[in-house]
């Protein structure tokens, strides 16, 4: 898959988090390419790539990714994530919120090519966790990482822990969403295990 890396990058207002102004680094993976934009105080994704990213911050090993989301539109997609250990555009890790699906996802990017990752316990025909993510409300996503150990929360609940060990190195963390959804991103916090 091409990736795609727009030289934009945007200013966003944070209530608390890594900054006051934070500089975020956007683009996409795959086709198209990812049109975001601040609204106020939020970042938000309108569409246009196959699956677009927001990164910010120096790269972190291990520490933990949190953002609020509202998913408003999309009739392909209805999406919201965090990603963590991004190292480019087609190499990151990401979970996701898909109200269209409800459910919520643990996925690695390699190559371009998304593929995703087993809650630890669960069948091997598992995809994720069901879990209702409603449209047009806020929703609160968040991974704790560290080493091959990923915690997946949704709304202030543990919702499964993954295993993958293919990104070892220290990356970006960020936002994330997909196709044709619109998503409103506030409240991003990112940082160092907490000890």
């Amino acid at each position: 898959m091409r990736a795609a890396v727009i030289g934009v990058t945007l200013s966003l207002m944070l209530t608390h988090g890594v900054g006051a102004d934070t500089t975020w680094t956007t683009g996409g993976t795959g086709k198209g390419t990812a049109r975001w934009t601040q609204d106020g105080a939020s970042l938000a994704y309108r569409g246009g790539a196959a699956f677009g990213w927001a990164v910010t911050g120096e790269p972190l090993h291990d520490g933990f990714v949190e953002v609020r989301f509202r998913p408003r539109e999309g009739r392909e997609d209805r999406a919201g994530g965090v990603v963590w250990r991004w190292r480019d555009a087609n190499n990151y890790y990401i979970a996701r919120a898909n109200a269209l699906e409800d459910n919520v996802v643990a996925y690695k990017m390699v190559g371009g090519r998304r593929s995703d990752l087993k809650p630890v316990g669960a069948d091997a025909r598992a995809y994720g966790v069901k879990t209702k993510v409603a449209s047009d409300a806020w929703h609160t996503l968040r991974v704790e990482f560290a080493g091959p150990e990923f915690t997946v929360h949704f709304d202030g609940g543990r919702l499964f822990a993954v295993r993958d060990d293919t990104f070892k190195e220290p990356g970006r963390v960020g936002v994330w969403s997909k196709a044709d959804s619109v998503t409103e991103f506030d409240g991003f916090s990112a940082g160092p295990p907490r000890r």
